[in-house]
């Protein structure tokens, strides 16, 4: 998401002495929270000058090749090539498309600000945006986007803490929240999209600081949340939590892993999937504001059990 120029500085300069303070700022994941074990954090490069602001990634079940968006409306797919132990070794892109809206104009900086994607299994994407809360089909990644039904509480989100993620279940409904709930005593309402209308059949606890930015299902059928917590100086702390979802009803909310400030950059999407030993990876990337003090992480976990 698009960030206010004097919290952008904010978070640049926390990032730079996050780097500079060493280890004491540097940390792994909370104890007792320790379900998922960091594999890799690896730094995506891309001499593209559109190339920045990643906000959301979702991979097909290969665990290689991806979709992701920018929030400055550019889609991105391509794949992650690894090595023996499943490691990342090389990102290769096509792209970027730049997104249209419904009548194929390219989307400007405020319709285009692209936050979530989920990629459906014929390859065709829906991506939710948060400046003019909405979420679009894109059968093709250069065509108009189709625009799904609007309900009125998408229309008086607000304006920086609207739609910032978006998943499909296994059954193909789709799920997203808003960033912000209104304050810290309001749930985040969850939206589904499901028999061609949004319904709002449950909520998810406001614990703290922490926002929502991305979220997926993984292959086990439940639903993973991830989350961010700004600690100014000291940069993002980020965590993942993974719920139940029965019909109208959702339970669990199991923290899997929670990191210290300054860890990781600012990640905001998340996809989950099932590697080639069985066991279930988190990969999620990082939105670096297009800022010279950012970057993009690519950041993967493990599931244990």
């Amino acid at each position: 998401m698009p960030k206010r120029p004097v919290r952008a500085l904010i978070a640049s300069l926390g990032l730079v002495a996050v780097l500079a303070a060493s280890t004491l700022l540097i940390g792994v994941a909370s104890a007792g929270q320790d379900r998922a074990v960091l594999l890799q954090s690896y730094i995506w490069r891309n001499p593209n000058p559109a190339f920045g602001g990643m906000s959301a990634i979702d991979f097909a079940d290969d665990g290689v090749t991806f979709v992701a968006v920018s929030d400055r409306a550019t889609l991105w797919r391509g794949q992650m090539r690894r090595d023996a132990q499943g490691r990342i070794t090389e990102i290769v892109t096509s792209g970027p498309t730049r997104l249209h809206d419904r009548r194929g104009n390219p989307l400007g900086l405020l319709s285009g600000d692209s936050e979530g994607v989920a990629l459906a299994p014929d390859g065709s994407v829906f991506i939710s945006f948060e400046g003019v809360p909405r979420v679009s089909l894109y059968t093709k990644d250069d065509g108009p986007g189709k625009l799904l039904p609007r309900p009125l509480a998408f229309q008086t989100m607000p304006l920086n803490g609207a739609l910032e993620s978006l998943a499909a279940d296994p059954h193909g409904a789709l799920y997203t929240m808003p960033e912000r709930s209104g304050d810290r005593a309001t749930p985040f309402p969850v939206w589904r999209y499901k028999g061609g209308e949004w319904t709002q059949p449950f909520s998810i606890p406001r614990e703290g600081d922490w926002l929502p930015t991305g979220a997926d299902f993984g292959p086990d059928g439940r639903f993973y949340l991830l989350e961010r917590d700004f600690w100014g100086l000291l940069g993002f702390r980020s965590r993942v939590q993974v719920f139940d979802i029965s019909g109208d009803r959702i339970s669990g909310g199991e923290v899997l892993f929670q990191t210290t400030a300054g860890m990781h950059d600012n990640l905001e999407g998340l996809s989950v999937w099932r590697d080639d030993s069985g066991a279930i990876r988190l990969t999620m990337v990082s939105d670096d504001n297009f800022s010279v003090f950012q970057r993009t992480e690519i950041v993967e976990y493990r599931i244990s059990h």
